[in-house]
């Protein structure tokens, strides 16, 4: 087989690709449940296991179950509990006497592989904000609760600005972590209901269309396309922390 060199055309290519534009919105998209609900539900479950005195052990173990399970795996569950005719969701709602939704419909598999996605990283950064928590010194919260500061209070006052730094960390992993989605949406929808992603739009250029170079630029597009959402993350959360 004869190959071409084409030079820069690749590159040219990739800013009049309309399916590579829809497929970094939806990336974003995706990325934004993930920062808002992954990050955002990994904190909540911190903070309530962080204020209890016994099983935190057991919690721990619990919530971080699902990131030791492969994203095949989760997305092989979620395609049962989406089936149309015999799915969970589906026959739950059936026995309520409701019409069953097809729950990866154009308007809504985007969301529907989102919810997967969020759940599989919970326990990870759950786990880094607990171990955040339990660096904090006793006497702060002795002090804060000298002062009135308890319950509510003491989460936003004292807890979240002192683990500020790991917060920012772990919004910088959910965030580049985001431009690796692949098997949730290649499982649940093969990229088809207007899901496509950057990962999966990659691989059918790359590896179905068997046209390396064009996939090769994508992913290279993929790569630099993270470096700039990290520093525009990092750059947005800046500010002067607290210290102990």
């Amino acid at each position: 087989m004869s190959k071409k060199f084409v030079g820069f055309d690749n590159y040219v290519r990739l800013f009049s690709d309309e399916k590579l534009g829809a497929a970094t919105l939806n990336t974003l998209e995706i990325m934004f449940f993930v920062v808002v609900f992954q990050v955002g539900i990994a904190l909540f479950l911190a903070v309530l296991v962080d204020n209890i005195k016994w099983g935190k052990g057991f919690f721990r173990m619990v919530f971080f179950f699902p990131v030791v399970i492969s994203g095949t795996a989760i997305s092989l569950l979620f395609v049962l509990l989406y089936n149309y005719e015999f799915g969970l969701l589906n026959s739950l709602i059936g026995n309520l006497g409701l019409e069953k939704i097809y729950w990866l419909s154009e308007s809504m598999a985007l969301k529907a592989v989102a919810i997967p996605t969020v759940w599989h990283y919970v326990g990870f950064y759950f786990v880094l904000f607990l171990t955040a928590m339990s660096k904090i010194p006793s006497d702060f919260y002795e002090a804060a609760k000298l002062e009135g500061i308890t319950g509510v209070k003491k989460t936003f006052l004292l807890t979240i600005p002192l683990i500020m730094s790991d917060i920012k960390v772990v919004i910088t992993l959910a965030i580049t972590g985001t431009l690796k989605v692949f098997e949730f949406v290649y499982v649940l929808t093969r990229g088809q209901n207007d899901t496509e992603v950057l990962g999966t739009y990659m691989f059918k250029k790359a590896i179905v269309d068997q046209n390396f170079g064009y996939g090769s630029t994508i992913a290279l597009y993929i790569v630099v396309f993270g470096v700039i959402l990290a520093v525009l993350a990092n750059r947005l959360l800046k500010k002067e922390e607290i210290t102990y």
